[in-house]
Parts: structure tokens; C-alpha cells; sequence
């Protein structure tokens, strides 16, 4: 009873279940249209009915699941198309961010610390040879690039959307990242998103609105091209987490 009412116990174990249900998924071990009830997700989590429960609809919330008449959960597969909405989504918000970001203005500190991350991603690509530990690392840069970038826009409603819009499944900036470290064009692809990193923040500074969102939304088209990519090669699809849940086209 004790643990029932313990509030921090509650969070760490849906947490827990939520971790260990993702990971289910977008390693493959759950296919898609696979039937996911509460009880056998309970066994397989080690984890309570409840929190299974409350983490079952954060991933329907996320779009990795979806509820089926007969109950309970199937998890989702995702066409090209749908990946591709997804980034345009993101590209959407994050230019609105990027726009309000300019037009509003952006503190002295705020623009410091992103041009901070910028050096480091700088500092990444200058390496002669780049390796996944180098992609590795860049993932987290661009991850932080982008949550400062959500910050400069001064606005709880913006940065709580381009969030959820940047959690929608294969969405994040970071999506495709993995996979673009087994291309051939990966170093060039590499610096084109940094060129407009250093770009979007340019604008910004000079108060150019309009510029700062359209090179957002071109930015998150990357993630698109990148996915053009991988979808050629299954070696490099491999890469993408969750690439287990894209339904490919049939071959003639």
C-alpha cells in the first residue's frame, strides 16, 4: 500500500515502462501491427498494470501505437509519406520558433550559448576522419542546438509544440543522423546542416524573421533527403532506430 501512494515511486516506475515499452518497439522486438495488451506487457516489463497503463498512452500520444477495437494497443507501421509529414511538421514549428525568435529578439546570453554549441559542432566536423562515435557526438550537439533554439523563442505555448512536433515518430532533428554516418555523402551533409545552423542564428541576431523561418523549415527537409538515402541502402536503414516500423514500398 505504502508503494501505491509513494508519488516518486509512481513516476520512476511508468518511466520505467515507458522505456522499456519504446524500446520494445523500435528495436523490432514488438512488430508492427502487433497487439500489445497490459497484461503481457506487464510480464515482459516487470512492471505493474498501472504504469503500464499510463506509459501505453503516452505512446499512443507519441504516435508508436495505436488502440484497435478489440482493445488494447497494435503497434503503428509508417509509410514514406507519413515520415515525410512528420518532418514537414517539424520544419513548420521550428521556423515559427525561429521567427519569433528574430522578431521578439534574443538575449546577448542566449545567443552566446547557442554560438557556444555551434564551436563544438565546428570543432566535430574539423576531424579528418569521421567515425559513429563523431555522429555519436553530434547527435547530442544537434539535440542541444536545437532545444536552445526552442528556448530563444521566449514562449512556453511555442516550446512545448515544436517538442511534441519534434517527438513525432522519426521526426527528430536527430532522426537520421546514424544513418547518414554510413552514406558516402556523409561529411557533405554534415556541413550543409551546420552552414545552416550558423545561418538560422545569423538571422536571428539581425532580427531577419522571415529568413530565420524559411531556413528552418529547409533545414528540417535534411532529415528528408537523409531518409532518401538511407531507404536505398538496407545496411543503413538499419541505423535508424525504429526502422523495423517503415512499411517500404512493394517492388515490382
Amino acid at each position: 500500500m505504502t508503494q501505491d501512494k509513494d508519488p516518486d515511486r509512481a513516476v520512476s516506475q511508468t518511466v520505467k515502462a515507458l522505456l522499456s515499452l519504446r524500446d520494445l518497439i523500435l528495436s523490432g522486438a514488438l512488430q508492427p501491427g502487433e497487439r500489445i495488451s497490459e497484461l503481457s506487457m506487464v510480464e515482459r516489463t516487470g512492471v505493474s498494470r498501472t504504469p503500464v497503463r499510463m506509459a501505453l498512452v503516452r505512446l499512443e500520444e507519441e504516435g508508436l501505437i495505436e488502440a484497435i477495437p478489440s482493445g488494447g494497443f497494435a503497434v503503428k507501421a509508417f509509410s514514406e509519406a507519413d515520415i515525410f509529414d512528420s518532418i514537414e511538421v517539424r520544419g513548420a514549428m521550428e521556423g515559427l520558433v525561429a521567427r519569433a525568435a528574430a522578431e521578439r529578439g534574443a538575449s546577448r546570453a542566449a545567443l552566446a550559448d547557442i554560438k557556444l554549441c555551434l564551436d563544438d559542432i565546428d570543432a566535430l566536423t574539423r576531424h579528418p576522419v569521421l567515425n559513429l562515435d563523431h555522429f555519436a557526438s553530434y547527435v547530442q550537439l544537434n539535440a542541444r542546438f536545437h532545444a536552445a533554439l526552442h528556448d530563444m523563442s521566449g514562449s512556453a505555448v511555442m516550446i512545448r509544440q515544436a517538442e511534441r512536433a519534434s517527438a513525432l515518430p522519426f521526426a527528430s532533428p536527430s532522426g537520421f543522423v546514424m544513418a547518414q554516418s554510413a552514406l558516402p555523402q556523409a561529411r557533405t551533409i554534415l556541413i550543409v546542416a551546420q552552414d545552416q545552423h550558423r545561418c538560422v542564428i545569423e538571422a536571428i541576431e539581425n532580427r531577419e524573421g522571415e529568413r530565420a523561418e524559411s531556413i528552418m523549415r529547409e533545414h528540417a527537409r535534411l532529415a528528408r533527403r537523409n531518409l532518401q538515402l538511407a531507404l536505398g541502402n538496407q545496411t543503413t536503414l538499419d541505423l535508424v532506430a525504429g526502422s523495423a516500423l517503415i512499411r517500404r514500398p512493394s517492388r515490382a
